[in-house]
């Protein structure tokens, strides 16, 4: 992540106050530790107690405050936000998959409330806060939410919903100065998606269909979202960036 860091002014953040949901692993570690390399103060939220205490003590979390949030519920999230006296940045990445359940009502509506419905929670809870600054968001998506896979049908229909309400906050939000934006990640190498990097079929199947011959990384994302949050993208706004090395787009 060195690098990534390093192409940008130092301090860049400094004394602002970013919050990531969904902040205890994967993509949401990765962004949250790029702020707060970046000088920002980073609350990082999680459910699980296991993946907090392990991304608490590496090295690049240093500077990062983790803390349990249940963002399906809204009361807890109202009462989080409401303990907080400033918010520049909300990073939207909480996000689940249940892959042989999500055919199953009860497994379906779970994966939106996390990936879809906590995304509407945390911003209009953070609103106030977002307009004082005024703030940006940036919610994560995914290349699911342009393409299809029949094993995860919540996944697919809460990130292509995703965009639709970037969209859609992005114009509610745009007269108070706050930006909206998403990132759609691609083929990470993640916990999620390590049944996949972890097979050697399925990789290079993968790897060859992205345009750089590579999978991504988590680092990947990070210079995405700080351009994202910087003064450098002042006027974008209901924008979705692909960060995905050209798979969507693949051709064959």
């Amino acid at each position: 992540m060195r690098e990534i860091i390093e192409s940008f002014k130092p301090g860049l953040f400094a004394g602002k106050s970013v919050l990531v949901s969904g902040g205890s692993s994967g993509i949401g570690l990765a962004i949250a530790q790029g702020f707060a390399a970046m000088g920002a103060t980073v609350t990082a939220t999680g459910t699980s107690d296991a993946k907090m205490a392990k991304a608490r003590a590496h090295p690049d979390s240093r500077g990062i405050s983790f803390a349990a949030l249940d963002v399906r519920s809204r009361p807890a999230v109202d009462a989080f936000i409401g303990s907080m006296d400033r918010l520049d940045v909300l990073v939207n990445a909480a996000g689940i998959a249940r892959p042989g359940t999500e055919w199953e009502e009860d497994g379906y509506l779970d994966v939106i409330d996390v990936n879809l419905n906590s995304v509407m929670r945390l911003s209009m809870a953070a609103r106030p806060l977002l307009q004082a600054g005024p703030g940006s968001i940036i919610n994560i998506a995914s290349m699911l939410s342009y393409l299809s896979d029949d094993s995860v049908p919540a996944y697919c229909a809460s990130k292509t919903g995703v965009l639709g309400l970037t969209r859609a906050l992005a114009h509610r939000f745009g007269p108070d100065g706050i930006r909206v934006n998403a990132i759609a990640p691609g083929y990470h190498k993640t916990d999620m998606t390590k049944a996949l990097w972890d097979d050697p079929v399925p990789a290079e199947k993968i790897r060859v269909k992205t345009a750089l011959k590579r999978w991504g990384s988590v680092d990947d994302l990070v210079g995405t979202a700080l351009f994202l949050a910087s003064p450098a993208a002042a006027y974008i706004t209901a924008t979705t960036l692909p960060v995905d090395g050209g798979y969507v787009v693949s051709g064959f």
